[in-house]
């Protein structure tokens, strides 16, 4: 397989359409899953409903993330010669693969979430194979950088607004699986950690995440996957903080939605 900058750029431009597109449609309405399937739409909980439609929550985060991960490592295994020493295949395994690697086979093991509908399982694994690719594909056939890379401001700045997003994504994810005993689905009001300032810590964590890994490789895979986080989830902690507001009449009214004291 040969590097092909015609395909990335067509990748990468149907990933920024397709967040756009998202954040057209859940801008305004949510998206019918969880706590908004239950709030906004009237449907019974997910756990009311048929379980064949539904998947335990353990085992569809598993079904779901696992292709993002496994994408790029059988394009890098595939790679004839093999491609291990430059500074790209170090990237991806360290940062991409590394933030997968904890959503399959951690977060997926720990999570407490209610059961998953199929449909929305099944879109969210094709959008993992695509985004496997293009990032795989783009760090193991495409990306060069300068042997001197690793001393660049964009690389030692991305890598740690990415650790640091990543720290508070995994923070987050903890402070909310603590709210919920095992087998108990009622939602509660998150607190501790940046929870005290947004209502979408979580979801700040993984955009900042993105937009370091973005900043560190300087590709525009990158940089189209951190523009589609902030469609995907932005919507999300909006909504869910409305959730929150109309819910709990005690709700921290200081609280943003996803940038602390700005939004």
């Amino acid at each position: 397989m040969q590097c092909s900058p015609c395909l990335v750029v067509a990748l990468s431009a149907t990933l920024v359409a397709l967040g756009m597109l998202i954040l057209w449609l859940y801008g305004r309405t949510p998206t019918r899953y969880g706590k908004h399937a239950e709030e906004e739409t009237g449907e019974k909980p997910p756990e009311q409903k048929p379980r064949r439609l539904h998947l335990p929550a353990k085992c569809a985060w598993f079904l779901q993330e696992l292709p993002a991960f496994l994408v790029p490592v059988l394009l890098l295994a595939l790679r004839s010669p093999p491609r291990f020493a430059p500074l790209g295949c170090r990237l991806l395994g360290g940062m991409f693969c590394g933030h997968y690697f904890h959503r399959t086979f951690i977060y997926s093991l720990l999570t407490r979430g209610r059961p998953f509908p199929l449909q929305t399982l099944l879109s969210g694994m094709l959008f993992c194979v695509y985004n496997g690719f293009l990032q795989g594909y783009y760090m193991v056939y495409c990306a060069e950088y300068p042997d001197d890379w690793c001393n660049d401001i964009r690389f030692t700045s991305g890598i740690l607004l990415f650790l640091f997003g990543m720290g508070i994504n995994i923070h987050s994810d903890f402070l909310l699986r603590q709210l919920r005993k095992p087998g108990e689905l009622t939602y509660k009001i998150p607190q501790g950690g940046l929870f005290v300032y947004v209502s979408g810590a979580n979801f700040l964590g993984e955009i900042l995440e993105w937009f370091g890994y973005a900043i560190a490789t300087w590709c525009l895979p990158a940089f189209a996957f951190a523009l589609f986080t902030v469609c995907f989830v932005g919507p999300r902690a909006y909504h869910h903080h409305r959730y929150y507001l109309r819910k709990f009449t005690g709700y921290p009214r200081s609280r943003k939605a996803l940038i602390p004291f700005i939004f």
